[in-house]
């Protein structure tokens, strides 16, 4: 994508109308020799990963080259990719950096640099963090999606990443898929679990307390604690959590019946002002799974908090934002996903909060991190029972495959494709997740990789006949929730998937409105009263009678053998002009 100066000059004016610190912003750094080493910093150290979606291993994780930033978001971080992100943070191109915020030239700088994440390695780096700093002065967060992603936390119901968590030595978490585990699977987990666990936005219904139902607190209805106090060294902290707040709407409510969530922005005010006249802390810190773009809204319209380390959409975002509302500012930050990133702030505290900060988000290069012996054999323990089953292999990548981007990815079009061909149906349906590994052009797809992409509680695919016009309502639905303009209605994730359908997409268009032009492959219109079979997964509502997505799509690529995607069902886009959220190279 090439800006213009112009345009270029538009981007960097939203930093600045927002209070964006540019002074010391650049990260031009291309090598590695000082990528984790740097001073320390002010009095105290918070650490902070997020999203790790089970991924105990090394991976490999491409980043978006489509990110579409509308409204207020248009051309502000996370709505930034390719070039022009590398432009706005001053990161220079071909270096480790590029090649960890961005997507370009991913296969190639891949084989370079290696892979990212992988528990051990990041223990490694977190431990030197911790030392380098002095333990009893830092806390490492985090911010959910933990337990959900792999083969092995799906057969462990997520006790793996609790003892994986355990030896990382996370403080303090608040959490998302956590909860698609049953209730009493999700207590028994936190029971194990050393660190604390607080979400303020989750209550314990008043008919199901009468009946029996746990809360931490009957009185307020809080399901668990809604923050806890650190010291570190001579000054307290407090960290609040807020869980995904649209979990019974996002996933299936039957695996938490008696649970209510939201974003609850008065009800953090609240409790907020409280924590600062009761405990009078020297800064009040947000564990959030909200979402970037729900962060930024909920630090204007609340005040009171230092930081917000946020989660959910996956976006590694290199500084904070900073946001000024209506008691000073709020830094909002976002830690990237599957093990790739640790968030590493110094804050200098003083008169109740913090003065001044320094912010890395280290890229977890594990080609540069050696593993960390007892985590890589409690890894290695956790693995053995499923090794045959994790490593079997099942087809070639002809292609670079990946799954994240707001419209499209490679992988989810493998699953679109075997959606249709192992259910003789006409058009299908996958969910936009966002978690997913990415497997280079030459890898062998393993068991591992499809699990990756497909492993969850709810994975029962389903056959069935729907209308044109049922179909325009999902796909107008999901639309509202990734581009609504007001980011309190936005639920995260990217836009379903779909196999055999095209259609256009006017995302700056009103709910209801923003698609039309539906056609099968074969270019025939869509009718709204004529019924179309369709197939799909992880159906939020009833259990679906079909075999899980992992075995459907298994035995699709066992028939390919190698499968290459050179042309991705890409919708028509419409209004979105040049906007810097898009790579159009």
């Amino acid at each position: 994508m090439n800006l213009s100066r112009r345009e270029f000059l538009r981007i960097l004016g939203f930093a600045g109308a927002a209070g964006l610190f540019l002074p010391g912003m650049s990260m031009a750094q291309s090598g590695s020799s000082d990528l984790y080493d740097f001073g320390n910093f002010g009095d105290i150290r918070l650490m902070h990963i997020t999203d790790t979606h089970a991924q105990l291993m090394p991976i490999y994780y491409r980043e978006p080259s489509m990110n579409l930033g509308l409204g207020q978001a248009f051309g502000r971080p996370p709505h930034l990719v390719t070039e022009a992100f590398l432009k706005y943070y001053g990161i220079a191109p071909g270096s480790q950096l590029a090649h960890a915020y961005t997507a370009i030239n991913y296969a190639e700088a891949a084989q370079r640099f290696g892979k990212v994440g992988g528990f051990a390695h990041l223990k490694t780096l977190v431990d030197k963090m911790r030392s380098g700093y002095g333990a009893d002065k830092t806390l490492l967060l985090d911010g959910g999606d933990t337990w959900q992603g792999s083969g092995t936390a799906f057969w462990n119901r997520g006790m793996d990443m609790v003892e994986a968590c355990n030896l990382l030595g996370v403080d303090v978490m608040t959490g998302h898929w956590e909860f698609t585990y049953l209730e009493e699977e999700v207590r028994k987990n936190l029971a194990a679990f050393k660190g604390d666990f607080v979400a303020q936005n989750i209550k314990t219904k008043e008919v199901a307390m009468f009946e029996g139902a746990q809360a931490y607190d009957e009185n307020t209805g809080h399901t668990f604690r809604p923050y806890v106090m650190k010291t570190l060294g001579k000054h307290r902290v407090a960290v609040v959590g807020q869980a995904f707040p649209y979990t019974p709407i996002a996933n299936p409510s039957r695996f938490i019946p008696d649970w209510t969530f939201g974003i609850n922005a008065s009800d953090m005010q609240a409790l907020v002002d409280q924590i600062r006249a009761k405990e009078k802390p020297d800064a009040v810190v947000l564990i959030s799974h909200n979402g970037m773009d729900v962060d930024v809204k909920l630090a204007e319209v609340v005040s009171g908090i230092d930081v917000i380390f946020g989660g959910h959409t996956h976006d590694g975002v290199p500084q904070p934002f900073v946001v000024k509302n209506a008691k000073g500012r709020t830094l909002v930050t976002n830690a990237g996903s599957n093990g790739k990133f640790l968030g590493v702030i110094d804050l200098k505290l003083g008169d109740g909060g913090v003065k001044e900060f320094q912010y890395k988000l280290l890229p977890v290069f594990s080609n540069e991190l050696p593993a960390h012996s007892g985590m890589q054999a409690l890894i290695d323990k956790i693995r053995a029972p499923y090794l045959d089953k994790l490593q079997e292999p099942l087809a070639m990548a002809g292609s670079l495959l990946y799954r994240r981007g707001n419209f499209d990815g490679p992988f989810d079009q493998i699953i679109c494709d075997a959606l249709r061909e192992r259910n003789e149906a006409q058009i299908s349906l996958s969910p936009g997740f966002r978690w997913g590994t990415t497997v280079l052009p030459g890898q062998t797809i393993t068991m591992e990789h499809v699990l990756d992409q497909t492993c969850m509680t709810y994975p029962e695919t389903y056959a069935r006949d729907m209308t044109g016009q049922q179909i325009k309502d999902i796909l107008e639905d999901v639309a509202d929730n990734l581009f609504n303009l007001d980011p309190f209605y936005q639920q995260g994730g990217d836009m379903v998937r779909t196999g055999g359908l095209n259609y256009r997409i006017d995302p700056t268009a009103t709910m209801g409105k923003r698609i039309d032009n539906m056609r099968l492959e074969n270019g025939q219109p869509v009718e709204a009263s004529k019924k179309y079979r369709v197939a799909g997964w992880a159906t939020v509502g009833s259990k679906s009678p079909g075999e899980p997505v992992w075995d459907t799509v298994a035995a699709y690529l066992k028939d390919k053998k190698v499968v290459e995607i050179n042309k991705l069902h890409t919708p028509e886009l419409k209004n979105i002009g040049s906007n810097p959220g898009i790579d159009v190279a």
